[in-house]
């Protein structure tokens, strides 16, 4: 009996690399497992190889060797013979050689005469290629953008104005921004020129970031709380009727299938929109779940 032992990452891959290097299948060994393998930490840290040891009966392993060993001598046994009887072949092997080289210098002569002799074809003329218009991109369309009217900047809306204003030239987005304030003292923000939608975002993430920050200007150092609505390219509408759509259309598949419908987390003002949107529906009610920024809105069945 003998024995071997092998590592590896795996205990599958310590199976394979021994099987593989003792040349054996696994029905001529006998397959012990010292130790399997852990990854550890994170993979990192701690992470152990797995160990296998094999045994092998001495008579198979032998045989094979000594298998190996009548086949490599019986090979060169072999190719000694050969190499005897190709002597005297090789020695002749050049005169026929000589003989037949006229033989193939005849025929490539014959060869081409044919050649000359054959009729030539005219090839057709290849069409000339048509040399293709690069497309050309169409230059995006820049809005005139008019200076909004200045506030004063000792306001709630004059000091959102100067912040704004501030912010997008850094950023680089030229853009004109007017502000209003409501009867309640609300400011709202509205900014032009912004056509790529830099400003907006991934589902108006950036202008949330925007809003939020301005609001913190405005609201610095004062106890009363200002309310500061910002929005660009008339962008809020248009989500607000897309979320109102999406609202109606999952209350439709809830009614449907009688399962409740989750939705996608969204902000705070979106889930309001969606609540609103079917708080006087017949058939289905809604909920809040999860905590942010994961909460999102639920719709289900009225009991």
């Amino acid at each position: 009996m003998k024995t071997y032992e092998f590592t590896a990452r795996t205990t599958e891959e310590a199976v394979s690399a021994g099987l593989e290097s003792l040349g054996l299948s696994i029905s001529e060994v006998k397959v012990d497992i010292i130790e399997e393998g852990s990854k550890g930490l994170f993979g990192l840290f701690g992470s152990r190889p797995a160990k296998v040891r094999f045994t092998v009966e001495e008579d198979e392993a032998e045989d094979e060797v000594h298998n190996l060993f009548d086949g490599m001598l019986e090979e060169k046994v072999e190719k000694k013979a050969e190499k005897k009887a190709e002597k005297p072949a090789e020695k002749k092997a050049p005169k026929a050689e000589k003989k037949e080289k006229p033989a193939k210098e005849e025929k490539k002569v014959e060869e081409k005469a044919a050649k000359e002799e054959a009729p030539k074809t005219e090839k057709p003329a290849r069409k000339p290629k048509e040399n293709k218009k690069p497309v050309e991109e169409k230059p995006v369309e820049k809005k005139e953008i008019v200076p909004a009217e200045q506030a004063d900047r000792s306001t709630p809306a004059g000091k959102a104005q100067e912040f704004l204003q501030e912010l997008t030239k850094l950023m680089n987005v030229p853009v004109s921004v007017a502000v209003s304030t409501d009867e309640e003292g609300n400011v709202h923000v509205n900014m032009e020129g912004d056509t790529l939608g830099i400003l907006i975002g991934r589902r108006g993430e950036t202008l949330d970031a925007l809003q939020y920050l301005t609001s913190l200007q405005v609201n610095k150092g004062k106890s009363e709380y200002t309310r500061v609505t910002l929005d660009t390219e008339n962008y809020r509408a248009k989500r607000e009727e897309a979320l109102i759509r999406l609202a109606n259309r999952m209350a439709n598949r809830c009614q449907k299938t009688g399962r409740k419908v989750s939705m996608e987390p969204m902000n705070p003002y979106e889930r309001r929109i969606l609540h609103s949107a079917l708080q006087d529906h017949p058939a289905v009610t809604t909920h809040s779940e999860g905590d942010e920024p994961n909460r999102h809105v639920v719709i289900t069945l009225k009991k």
